[in-house]
């Protein structure tokens, strides 16, 4: 009998040594398609760099520091990013300030407070913007939000103009259609991003530390902050940045909203201008001729750096709790 069973464990050891060629198969697919979605990046990379660098050579102006972007006459082409770089930049970490922390108390009320009949409901409701159309958002922004937001804006100027955030803008007040409208339409449209991953993020604490703290005496607001929160910080963290990845690519709304101006935008919330993606779609019907176009592809390129950065260092702090 020992003697059967040791026979039976050597083949089902063996079997178990055996890779089936379904399994096989499904290897060779998954990782054919991670490969080509780093292959697909990399030419996308390449692809931008090819078209850009004779723009580049081209162009008679910096590059980096100048505020005008003139490519009217192939011959004379002058382009900056500055302004496309302060006024992306500004526009995304307003949406980011207001959309943090709005989203980490609907998260935490969803996961802890809420009743179940009430969270899944809210839960979904605050999913469904992300399946609202830019353009949607971008009417609102400019046809409702931009006017309702103008007083403040108003007063924000008068009492904190010292500051250079809030100080004159390169356009009338009165024409609503400025970076700090911008970013509370681009916050509205972060939230569901932020607080669905958040949301998860804060489900996966572990109920021995949630109810170890409440044993002990902790109140629901104590245990929050001794527990739920350190174990997803990183988690936040990692949503927040993957929102502010999606800020600085957003077109439609950015352009219907965002006045242009001819001046050059400094750093006040009051600022009109163009973002990096906004300018691109708004020359895309011109793209003739291939010193001009290349011009726009540069500006494109800096902001699919900026862009993979950002998202880069989302996927390393989320990698960190995984690890640590």
């Amino acid at each position: 009998m020992i003697g059967a069973m040791t026979e039976d464990s050597g083949q089902s050891g063996g079997r178990a040594g055996v890779r089936r060629p379904g399994d096989s198969i499904f290897r060779a697919l998954t990782t054919g398609s991670g490969l080509a979605i780093v292959i697909a990046i990399g030419l996308i990379g390449i692809f931008l760099l090819i078209k850009a660098v004779p723009s580049l050579v081209a162009d008679k102006a910096n590059f980096l520091f100048s505020p005008d972007f003139i490519t009217t006459d192939p011959t004379n082409l002058k382009f900056g990013i500055r302004d496309l770089f302060v006024v992306t930049v500004l526009s995304s970490l307003v949406a980011l300030v207001i959309a943090m922390p709005i989203a980490l108390g609907i998260a935490l009320f969803l996961t802890h407070y809420a009743p179940a009949r009430l969270s899944r409901p809210f839960a979904y409701i605050v999913d469904l913007l992300a399946a609202v159309p830019s353009i949607v958002f971008g009417l609102w922004g400019a046809q409702v939000l931009g006017p309702t937001l103008e007083p403040f804006e108003t007063w924000l100027n008068k009492v904190f103009g010292w500051f250079p955030l809030f100080a004159n803008g390169n356009i009338p007040l009165a024409g609503a259609g400025t970076i700090f409208t911008v970013g509370v339409v681009l916050a509205v449209m972060l939230l569901p991003i932020i607080t669905s991953v958040t949301r998860e993020v804060f489900r996966q604490t572990p109920v021995m530390q949630i109810e170890g703290a409440l044993a002990l005496g902790a109140t629901k607001w104590e245990m929050l902050r001794t527990t739920v929160l350190p174990f997803g910080r990183s988690g936040y963290i990692a949503a927040s940045m993957l929102g502010l990845g999606r800020a600085l690519g957003e077109t439609v709304a950015v352009l219907i909203i965002l006045h242009a101006s001819p001046k050059p935008s400094g750093f006040s919330l009051f600022d009109g201008g163009y973002t990096f993606a906004s300018k691109i779609a708004s020359a895309a019907s011109e793209f003739s001729q291939p010193l001009p176009t290349g011009a726009y592809i540069a500006a494109g390129l800096v902001l699919f750096v900026l862009t993979f950065i950002v998202n880069a260092a989302a996927r390393s702090v989320a990698g960190g709790k995984v690890h640590k």
